[in-house]
C-alpha cells in the first residue's frame, strides 16, 4: 500500500519543509517549546504524520525525542510517541508495500526476493517486547560536553514487535560455510556521493540466534513510516544503531564488514566500563553493542511538589537482556536505600516497571533510583565519560519538594 493511500499524506516537500520551518527559526520559549535541563536545552515541540507533539532535535534528517512524561503512561511506548532517529536525509517517502521487496543474497545457496505478503504467509510470525534506545540517549547531560545530538532522556522506547525471525530467512536462503557476518541496508539514502550509506552488520552467530527479527508490526499495527515502514530490523538488547529502518537488503558476507558505520562510527572504548577519563582518547575501540542497565523515576518530574507523608514513586528499569533482578530507591540522596516492588514482567528485553512507597517530611528531597540485573550488573553511582557520549547510565536523581 502506498503511503499516501494509507492516510499518511506524506510528500518530500511537505515533510522536509515543515521540519525546516519548525526547527530552523527557534521560536520563543512557550507552549510550543520545552527546556531540557542542560545548556542550550531549548527545543521546539513539533508534530509530524502519525506522531503526537515530539521534541525536535534536527530537521534533516528528522530526529524526534519522546517527551519524558510519556513513560509514565505505561511500560509500552505508544507508536505516536516513539522516538525517531535517522542518519541519512534522503528519505523514501513513496514506499509501496505491495511492490516492496526484501532481497537476501551474498554468501548463500539460494538468494531470495521476498514481498511483505511472502513474509507473512510463508514464515511463522513471532512477537517480542523490546526496548529500542539510541546510543546517544542522554548525551546532553555529559560533562564535559561532547559533540553529537544533545539529547535528553527521551531517545528510547519500548514496543511489542511482530515479524519473522531473521534465522528463518537465513535458513531459507541457505547460509554457506565460511559466513562471517550479515549486513543490513534500508531505503534511506545518502544526500551526496561523499556520504557513506548507512549499512550495519551483525556476526553470523548473532544473526542466527533466533532473537533478531525482521518486523512489520509495532504494538498491534503496521510500523509507522518514521519508525521504519514497512520492515525494520529488531535487535533485542542492542542499541538502536542496529535496528535498520525501511529494510530492503540483507547480505551474508564471508568477511568482516568494514564500512564506515561499523569501522569508524558507533565505536566505544574497548575496556570493561566502555569509558575513559574526560578529554582522553581511548587506545582501542570496539563497535557498540548491548544495552547497559538503566532506571528512571517516571511518576514525578524533577522539581515536582507533593504533599508530605507517604508518597508512591514509580518508574522503569531495563538492561541488555538478562532482565531486572531488583530496583533500589533512596529518598535521601543515596544515604539509605529500599527495595522497590517490581511490576509485570513483559520479557527480559522490556521496560520493567517498579513502584515504591517512601516517607517524605516537609522540605526538599533528592530521590535516586538504581537497578541491578540478573547478571549482577549495577548502575554506576558516578557518571562515566567517553568521547562519543554513548551509553550514559549513571544513577539518576529527581528533586521533589514535600509541602
Amino acid at each position: 500500500m502506498n503511503l499516501c493511500n494509507a492516510g499518511l499524506m506524506l510528500s518530500r516537500r511537505n515533510l522536509l519543509a515543515g521540519l525546516g520551518a519548525t526547527l530552523g527559526a527557534g521560536p520563543a520559549l512557550g507552549a510550543n517549546m520545552v527546556r531540557l535541563p542542560f545548556a542550550n536545552g531549548d527545543r521546539p515541540l513539533i508534530r509530524l504524520p502519525h506522531k503526537r507533539p515530539m521534541i525536535g532535535l534536527t530537521a534533516r534528517p528528522p530526529q524526534l525525542e519522546t517527551p519524558f512524561g510519556v513513560f509514565a503512561e505505561g511500560p509500552i511506548t505508544p507508536n505516536d510517541a516513539f522516538f525517531v532517529r535517522y542518519h541519512l536525509s534522503d528519505l523514501p517517502l513513496d514506499i509501496d508495500a505491495q511492490t516492496h521487496r526484501l532481497v537476501i543474497g551474498g554468501h548463500v545457496d539460494a538468494p531470495l526476493s521476498l514481498s511483505l505478503a511472502d513474509l507473512k504467509r510463508d514464515f511463522e510470525a513471532v512477537e517480542i517486547v523490546a526496548v529500542n534506545q539510541c546510543s546517544g540517549n542522554s548525551r546532553g547531560f555529559l560533562e564535559p560536553r561532547v559533540g553529537g545530538g544533545q539529547l535528553g532522556n527521551g531517545a528510547m522506547g519500548n514496543a511489542r514487535w511482530r515479524g519473522v525471525p531473521l534465522k528463518a530467512l537465513l535458513d531459507k536462503a541457505g547460509v554457506r560455510t565460511g559466513a562471517r557476518q550479515v549486513t543490513f541496508n534500508g531505503l534511506d539514502n545518502p544526500p551526496a556521493p561523499s556520504v557513506p550509506d548507512f549499512i550495519k552488520a551483525l556476526d553470523i552467530d548473532h544473526a542466527r540466534d533466533g532473537g533478531v527479527m525482521v518486523a512489520w508490526g509495532m504494538n498491534g499495527t503496521d510500523l509507522p513510516f518514521l519508525n521504519g515502514y514497512p520492515l525494520r530490523l529488531v535487535v533485542p538488547g542492542h542499541y538502536g544503531t542496529y535496528w535498520v529502518k525501511h529494510l530492503s537488503e540483507i547480505n551474508v558476507a564471508d568477511a568482516v564488514y568494514d564500512g564506515y558505520w561499523m569501522k569508524t562510527a558507533y565505536r566505544i572504548p574497548d575496556n570493561g566500563c566502555a569509558c575513559v577519563a574526560p578529554g582522553v582518547k581511548p587506545d582501542k575501540t570496539r563497535p557498540i553493542s548491548r544495552l547497559n542497565i538503566r532506571s528512571f523515576v517516571t511518576s514525578h518530574a524533577d522539581g515536582a511538589q507533593l504533599r508530605a507523608g507517604r508518597a508512591t514513586l514509580g518508574g522503569i528499569a531495563f538492561d541488555g537482556g538478562s532482565g531486572i533482578a531488583k530496583v533500589l530507591v533512596s529518598a535521601d540522596g543515596g544515604t539509605n536505600w529500599q527495595e522497590a516492588a517490581l511490576r509485570q514482567d513483559l520479557g527480559r528485553y522490556s521496560f520493567r516497571e517498579w513502584q515504591a512507597e517512601v516517607a517524605l517530611a516537609k522540605g526538599d528531597h533528592v530521590i535516586k533510583v538504581r537497578a541491578v540485573s540478573n547478571s549482577g550488573e549495577e548502575q554506576p553511582l558516578d557518571p562515566r565519560w567517553q568521547p562519543a557520549g554513548y551509553m550514559r547510565n549513571v544513577v539518576e536523581a529527581v528533586r521533589l519538594r514535600a509541602v
